[in-house]
């Protein structure tokens, strides 16, 4: 098959061909998606999976957070803080 035969002519043809492919990949995703969730739904096991699926949302955000949240002081610098504390309570 030549360049020529595979690209349509006009402009409007090849955006109906591009129309008509992103419809059909839609359709196929959207049955393919539907036949996962039918397949979810018939398990016996639903509801623990959804409880299970909730519990690693939650930890993947708890990292999230973590990563991006401000960094805690170095444990060094804790460590020495409550040794000054601890010093000036004691007196010395």
């Amino acid at each position: 098959m030549t360049r020529e035969a595979e690209r349509p002519g006009s402009l409007e043809q090849q955006a109906v061909l591009l129309v008509a492919g992103v419809a059909d990949l839609a359709v196929s995703t959207l049955g393919s998606a539907l036949g996962t969730v039918r397949g979810f739904l018939r398990r016996s096991d639903t509801a623990e999976l959804a409880a299970q699926a909730e519990r690693d949302l939650i930890a993947r955000g708890r990292l999230a957070l973590d990563r991006y949240a401000a960094a805690s002081p170095a444990h060094l610098e804790v460590l020495a803080r409550h040794a000054l504390a601890r010093q000036a309570g004691d007196g010395v």
